[in-house]
């Protein structure tokens, strides 16, 4: 039985960013992490966020937002207003669902979908988009240091001077690069 395998998820504690994330390497060979509509599904799920079901044009509707909180959130990084087709993308699916915020057993925000649908859970990350890129929200948005990624992303570190959009990867992939060029000018250099 043949298995489709999907490259994994990359999970930030940002919603809309780990949204945005679902596309990487945008300047290099692009990985797209939801290529079919179950996948955003699954997505979603992992993300508190379960719906039904999903179909093309919803997967093609959340591509949309996802392009679009990516443009606004790039722009507010680069210190350049959103382009307005962005904000009127990320405004129509922030008002285009029926989500609410309750607290859980534990003392928790998550989020009620009132249909479980995908226009539902799509609200509530383009609300988040809303809350980062806004500055509603403390912290700063940032882009990748790497030079193939150049992802969005939302730091809250100390002092903000965080580079990499995650350090398993980016950083990782750029410290070693790093390395090996080091290694390549001073052959004398032990392993």
């Amino acid at each position: 039985m043949f298995v489709k395998r999907f490259p994994e998820f990359r999970l930030g504690k940002v919603l809309a960013t780990s949204f945005t994330a679902t596309l990487t390497e945008r300047c290099g060979e692009p990985v797209e992490r939801v290529p079919v509509p179950e996948r955003l599904v699954d997505w979603l799920a992992v993300k508190g966020l379960k719906v039904d079901s999903c179909s093309d044009s919803q997967l093609e509707h959340a591509r949309q937002l996802r392009e679009a909180i990516h443009e606004a959130a790039t722009a507010v990084a680069t210190q350049v207003r959103p382009p307005a087709a962005a904000v009127q993308v990320i405004n129509d699916c922030s008002t285009g669902g029926q989500a609410s915020a309750v607290l859980s057993p534990r003392g928790e925000q998550e989020w009620y979908l009132g249909s479980a649908s995908v226009e539902d859970a799509l609200s509530v990350i383009a609300a988040d988009a809303v809350d980062i890129v806004s500055g509603a929200r403390e912290g700063r948005m940032a882009l990748c240091a790497s030079p193939t990624c150049r992802a969005a992303f939302f730091d809250t570190s100390r002092g903000a001077t965080r580079r990499w959009c995650e350090m398993n990867t980016c950083g990782n992939r750029e410290k070693k690069a790093r390395f090996l060029a080091n290694k390549c000018q001073d052959p004398s250099r032990a392993d």
